[in-house]
């Protein structure tokens, strides 16, 4: 199986990390990491990781199509051309094509979603539509050949998902299993309808800059979805 999977300045490594240790974990499995240039791309968190191939030299026909999210980098990053047209050309013959977060946006101006039910981060999933995809809120969505997890630790639920949809229940319960995925979180709020409402008005007003709609429209605008 070859995954191609995007990076670009300043995403978010769990978005990439999460279901490629999940996938990883699966045998006859070979990754491509496609950046502008081939060398070091540094994460949001600081975390510096290795592309392996660049805009000219990827697989335009891989199994999977991997592009993940972040905040304002990845609005910013709805503003490169050639990083867009680069996932088309990757989507346009991956048997499948998938994101997590707000890697959804990126799929949806690169023109891979209209018309499919896409999840992301909740905060920009009202977003999607802008670029004819169909926003849902659950954890993972797959429709048709398109998969998506939602916000940055979703993409282990969506790893682990789309193992059970290719190599079946066994194999995904196995790796779930070897990779103790048994998240009991703290406060039990992460997601909006489970937080209290100081708690989620404190997580709009943090992230509201950091994922403008303006950035959103002018990629629209310059993509053909709207009119200019």
């Amino acid at each position: 199986m070859k995954i191609v999977c995007f990076m670009y300045p300043g995403f978010t490594a769990l978005d990439l990390v999460g279901p490629v240790t999940a996938w990883g974990a699966m045998p006859d499995v070979a990754f491509e990491f496609v950046a502008s240039a081939k060398g070091d791309v540094l994460t949001d968190s600081g975390l510096t990781l290795r592309a392996t191939h660049d805009f000219t030299d990827f697989s335009t026909a891989p199994d999977v199509l991997l592009v993940p999210g972040g905040a304002l980098p990845t609005f910013e990053a709805l503003q490169d051309d050639a990083l867009l047209d680069a996932i088309a050309r990757a989507g346009e013959g991956a048997a499948w094509v998938t994101s997590v977060c707000t890697g959804a946006l990126l799929l949806g101006a690169a023109g891979l979603l209209r018309g499919y039910r896409s999840a992301s981060h909740w905060t920009a999933r009202h977003y999607l539509d802008q670029f004819g995809a169909i926003p849902d809120a659950a954890r993972v969505v797959i429709d048709r050949n398109r998969a998506s997890g939602g916000g940055v630790t979703a993409g282990i639920d969506f790893g682990l998902s789309m193992i059970r949809h290719w190599r079946g229940e066994e194999t995904s319960k196995l790796i779930e299993l070897v990779l103790e995925y048994a998240p009991e979180p703290p406060n039990a709020c992460g997601r909006p309808e489970l937080a209290d409402a100081a708690t989620l008005a404190q997580a709009r007003a943090l992230t509201g800059p950091m994922m403008p709609a303006e950035l959103v429209r002018a990629a629209a605008r310059r993509r053909g979805f709207v009119a200019g």
